[in-house]
């Protein structure tokens, strides 16, 4: 079994809850998830800097500092930076979410399948990259 840590990001209760409710602490079989909980945006990037993370989950929508707004931020400013999810409360606004340079959306409410799978995949997909370039050879180039 593999574990992951995720941060979750909103100032709402209840939307942090809505995740943890969705995806829990197994969203499969050999996938567990260590949650840190931020509620600003100022927190969300102390759990980056400060852990090793896996994934970020940010609300789009948190007040004052907004999960979008936050995900670009980092993009840019972290070498380092995890691949994160933006949470959207309408499908109109996943421009948004690309603008930020997330690896993913997901709609409020969240439908438990679907936020189940989005997560693993990514995850399964981060640890593939992270292996593979792991592994990478430089080869030189062939002498012409």
């Amino acid at each position: 079994m593999s574990t992951y840590t995720v941060v979750l990001f909103s100032e709402d209760d209840a939307v942090r809850e809505q995740v943890l409710f969705a995806l829990g602490r197994h969203p499969a079989k050999d996938v567990e998830l260590v949650y840190i909980e931020a509620t600003t945006g100022d927190e969300a990037v102390k759990a980056i800097e400060d852990h090793y993370v896996d994934l970020a989950i940010f609300d789009g929508e948190a007040q004052p500092t907004g999960g979008a707004g936050l995900a670009r931020q980092l993009k840019f400013e972290l070498n380092d930076c995890p691949p994160i999810i933006v949470l959207i409360r309408r499908a109109v606004d996943e421009w948004i979410a690309r603008w930020s340079l997330a690896e993913g959306t997901l709609l409020l409410p969240l439908d438990p399948l679907t936020t189940g799978r989005t997560v693993v995949d990514l995850l399964r997909a981060t640890a593939v990259d992270a292996v593979d370039a792991q592994n990478a050879v430089d080869v030189p180039a062939p002498h012409q």
